[in-house]
């Protein structure tokens, strides 16, 4: 593989079931390295309890999965939303019982998870889903659960992949999330090396995070006034909104009041903001 464009065009289709259906279909796989990526296999190689829960979102090929299960782990879950692939990967595993393979949809998923695996699926996402991202990672993980894996540590011409960088994934994850480990790989694949940062982050338990809806924004400038205003807020730890200015994720001491959110915003009548996730 000599680039990292895992499409040929910039995405201006919907990234939905039909659009990863047919990347599928044709076998339009720029991103696929054909392996379990090296970062992620010598961190798995460092898990000693094999019963621990595992969910690999926006699995694709699911080598990583191939890969826990020959290592022994015994409580597997994969998830991806292109019908053909999860058919694929249904009669690859049809054996083993300790997979559980998943059509669906990401955030619409429920359960809990010790570990949540990252290869891939963080970047194969429109950037407006960023701060929705974190708020179900947050949501699926137990108390004590672990994401890991790696992000892009750089920018692409075609998109996806959709890249970004460290301190941009400081300013997203943080309060929400303790930083255990959060460098630059030294054991990319030689096509990705300097341009991968492996992530191993804690959920944090002593914060509320939440997910609202938003209505008024319309501009950057709106939208960079409007954190600055919610992280003035006492007990506010973290305040995110998404690139189409759809969404707030707030992270705070305990759940703020939304009248007390709403108040904060109410120097322009056009400002409205809703929970959409507890």
């Amino acid at each position: 593989m000599s680039n990292e464009n895992c499409c040929s065009v910039n995405c201006e289709n919907p990234l939905d079931k039909s659009y990863w259906e047919s990347q599928y279909q044709t076998n339009n796989l720029g991103w696929d390295i054909g392996k379990v990526a090296t970062p992620i296999q010598e961190y798995i190689d460092t898990i000693e309890d094999k019963k621990i829960r595992i969910l690999i979102p926006g699995c694709g090929n699911s080598y990583e999965a191939a890969y826990l299960l020959h290592k022994g782990f015994t409580k597997v879950t994969v998830i991806d939303i292109a019908p053909s692939l999860i058919q694929n990967l249904k009669n690859t595993f049809s054996n083993n019982p300790n997979i559980t393979i998943v059509l669906g949809d990401f955030f619409e998923h429920q359960g809990e998870y010790d570990l949540i695996i990252e290869q891939t699926f963080f970047c194969a996402l429109p950037p407006f889903l960023r701060q929705k991202y974190v708020w179900k990672m947050h949501q699926l993980l137990s108390k004590k659960g672990i994401l890991a894996g790696v992000l892009f540590n750089r920018t692409f011409e075609v998109s996806p992949p959709f890249g970004g960088s460290k301190t941009e994934y400081e300013l997203l994850f943080k309060n929400a999330f303790r930083f255990l480990h959060f460098d630059v790989c030294t054991n990319s694949i030689p096509q990705r090396a300097k341009s991968e940062l492996f992530i191993e982050f804690k959920r944090n338990n002593e914060v509320s995070v939440i997910l609202y809806s938003f209505e008024g924004i319309t501009c950057t400038g709106c939208r960079n006034s409007l954190t600055e205003t919610f992280l003035k807020m006492d007990g506010v730890l973290n305040a995110s909104i998404s690139s189409n200015f759809l969404e707030v994720l707030m992270v705070s001491k305990s759940k703020m009041a939304l009248s007390k959110l709403q108040d904060a915003i109410s120097y322009d009548t056009k400002y409205k903001i809703y929970e959409i996730g507890n």
